[in-house]
């Protein structure tokens, strides 16, 4: 009898995703050139602390996976959540740009140990024979974290402080993340129990003689995507409006979360039999051909419009396929390992991508800039296809 999918886990994870992504990802473009005011420096020089912050998140998502496999990604998770809510706060009440640097610094090692890879890796913990499954259904309802937090962000910065912001959203973390990844901790806990009985694997398909290279060309794959997609996402309203789309940049990018959500579903009712691999193909072209659209078609509404749902769509499979594919090609064994040493490959070289768009917008102008951005991404298309033709 097949196992079912752990469907209170996935609603309280997908809960938790939001939140998680919503307050330490999504809200920042919006309150950076309010953080750039009140340091003194330039929109560059927040990103460029972004970047370092990404940057120190990346070293650190090796060791975050051995500890997944060590102590269960529940407690990883709980422990996660704690330190985003202290990390929040003290990025809220920093003195100066030190401070705020290594506030900032904290909140994306926080980050990984509450996101997708951690939550993907609970999946497989609980049930690694739906893992796959459950991933799909977990990233369909966390693609509405920018649709529910961009504006949210937006409303209270209205009326708040940036560091006010910061403070409610230490709360929600505190409040609704910590219980929660507290009682799925519980369940992994509990299943890591019975495994010297009952332990249900799943077996990689790619040959252990070409496992090496096949995870360097998956890594690569997923690296150049993850860049366009930092890149993009961190400048997604500001880039938008410096095209001339003014007012209607907040609508178009208002699409990009219905369009992950969309590309998920259409996945999860007719793609069921799809490889994980074809899927990362799909998401790789679609990728930059979304950016090429923005290029070609700006200023048009209409042009922005169909970049958000096109790009959308391709970042809503990559999520899917950053948990599916190394499942599929490498099995559960060792599960949060190899999802620590694919974050910490991903993260290291996206890590530069907010600040060097917002630098070469400055000094090369929008236009090359996004060209190069959309180059990047298609070369990810040869990394998966050389994959293809290795099994």
């Amino acid at each position: 009898m097949s196992e079912r999918i752990p469907l209170p886990a996935v609603l309280g994870l997908g809960v938790t995703q939001i939140i998680g992504y919503g307050t330490l990802y999504y809200s920042f473009s919006i309150l950076a050139p309010d953080m750039a005011a009140t340091l003194g420096w330039s929109n560059e020089w927040i990103f460029g602390a972004l970047s370092v912050a990404l940057l120190a998140g990346g070293l650190t998502a090796p060791w975050l996976g051995v500890m997944i496999d060590r102590i269960g990604a529940g407690r990883v998770m709980t422990l996660g959540s704690a330190v985003a809510a202290l990390a929040l706060i003290a990025c809220a009440y920093a003195p100066g740009k030190a401070s705020y640097v290594a506030a900032l610094i904290a909140i994306e090692i926080a980050a990984n140990f509450v996101q997708y890879g951690a939550a993907f890796a609970l999946l497989v913990q609980l049930r690694p024979q739906v893992a796959s499954r459950s991933i799909t259904y977990l990233t369909l309802i966390a693609g509405f974290a920018s649709t529910i937090f961009w504006p949210i962000t937006t409303a209270l910065h209205a009326a708040l402080s940036w560091q006010n912001v910061y403070l409610v959203f230490a709360a929600l973390n505190m409040a609704v993340c910590v219980p929660v990844h507290a009682w799925l901790s519980r369940g992994v806990a509990g299943r890591r129990a019975m495994a010297s009985t009952a332990a249900p694997r799943v077996e990689g398909i790619l040959p252990p003689a070409r496992r090496r290279l096949g995870f360097g060309l998956m890594v690569t794959g997923f690296s150049l995507m993850s860049l366009v997609g930092s890149a993009m996402l961190v400048h997604m309203v500001p880039l938008l409006s410096g095209l001339g789309l003014g007012g209607a940049a907040a609508l178009a990018g208002t699409l990009f979360g219905p369009s992950q959500v969309g590309s998920r579903l259409i996945n999860m009712i007719f793609g069921k039999g799809l490889p994980a691999l074809s899927l990362a193909l799909i998401s790789a072209l679609l990728i930059p051909c979304g950016v090429l659209v923005l290029l070609v078609s700006a200023p048009s509404v209409a042009g922005a419009m169909l970049f958000a749902v096109i790009f959308g769509m391709g970042n809503g499979l990559l999520s899917i396929v950053s948990g599916t594919l190394p499942l599929q090609l490498f099995g559960s064994d060792g599960y949060g390992k190899l999802q620590g040493r694919m974050m910490a490959a991903r993260l290291i070289l996206s890590a530069l991508a907010p600040f060097v768009l917002a630098f070469g917008m400055a000094n090369i102008g929008i236009a090359p800039s996004l060209g190069i951005t959309a180059a990047l991404g298609g070369l990810s298309i040869i990394a998966f296809l050389l994959i293809a033709a290795m099994r």
